[in-house]
């Protein structure tokens, strides 16, 4: 339904209106507003209990840290770097304040970590279960370009930072977004097309995908999979990494000269693996397998 709710959203006449300050609007990882010096991104994302975390086995700090990180790894997948956040916090009426300090305290220290001032926001108690939004506000040159899900074109690379699968382990809780990579490459490098895995690795190159009107064909022997899954069969490690969810690693799409360069340049601060390559929109999304025959790829993963 998510997907259908911003087209609609998109469409409409209260929305979609000409403004020459938005250069990025509703669809992708963040809205984008220009001004003279510096070009200002804006996103905002949600947690709730029993579908994001579980309080009963999930610590409170955790669970703030991920408020903050998720939309940190927004920021990043717009090649940007955050500066403020506001904070939305709805409490359930059994929270004690010693249990708010403790929740806070892990947004605090995310916060810290990559220089993001907290400048407000709003709190309530109600009858319902912990919910935790916040609101990143990040800036980047103007002369960045290509930090858009949109951009991706025929025979570019794609690329992913990092590995997939067995989020559900705790890496949910204890990712690093990606900012510093993000920030390194959008300084040195022309990428094309960029978005996080936060629904799966399937569905949010679907997403790149139908936003830049391409197709994509993944090797299955390339994907990176996480620690978490290397004791699994190999089935359930491709599964795990194609449909998990919540591995919040960068997806990036750029020429294979480009990525030549990034991948011999010392640098680069995490690893970065070229997993397949942008096809004809005819061709639609594709596994090709340890034999050497492709397979419709069906994305799976989270879905609002």
């Amino acid at each position: 339904m998510e997907h259908e709710f911003h087209q609609w959203l998109r469409d409409h006449p209260s929305i979609n209106r000409p403004d020459k300050s938005i250069l990025v609007g509703i669809g992708d990882d963040g809205a984008v507003l220009s001004s003279e010096s510096a070009h200002t991104v804006v996103t905002t994302d949600t947690i709730a209990e029993g579908t994001h975390f579980d309080t009963s086995i999930h610590s409170l700090d955790l669970i703030g840290r991920k408020a903050l990180a998720v939309n940190l790894s927004d920021i990043a997948a717009m090649g940007a770097s955050p500066s403020h956040a506001v904070l939305t916090l709805l409490l359930p009426r059994h929270f004690s304040l010693a249990d708010t300090k403790q929740l806070c305290s892990g947004i605090f220290e995310i916060a810290a970590n990559y220089d993001v001032a907290i400048i407000g926001g709003d709190t309530n108690k109600w009858d319902g279960k912990l919910v935790i939004g916040a609101t990143l506000i990040g800036h980047r040159s103007p002369s960045t370009t290509g930090w858009r899900i949109n951009g991706a074109k025929q025979a570019d690379r794609v690329v992913v930072s990092g590995s997939f699968g067995g989020s559900i382990k705790g890496h949910h809780l204890t990712f690093e977004p990606r900012i510093q990579l993000a920030n390194y490459l959008a300084e040195h490098y022309e990428i094309h097309a960029a978005t996080d895995a936060s629904d799966s690795l399937s569905l949010d190159l679907q997403l790149l995908a139908q936003a830049s009107n391409v197709g994509v064909d993944i090797d299955v022997d390339k994907i990176p999979i996480s620690d978490a899954l290397k004791t699994a069969e190999t089935q359930t490690q491709l599964d795990g990494a194609l449909y998990d969810g919540e591995d919040f690693e960068l997806i990036l799409t750029m020429t294979a000269d480009v990525f030549e360069q990034i991948n011999s340049d010392s640098n680069v601060p995490c690893q970065l693996t070229n997993i397949g390559e942008i096809t004809p929109v005819t061709q639609g999304l594709r596994l090709l397998d340890t034999n050497g025959t492709f397979h419709p790829l069906i994305p799976r993963g989270y879905v609002h």
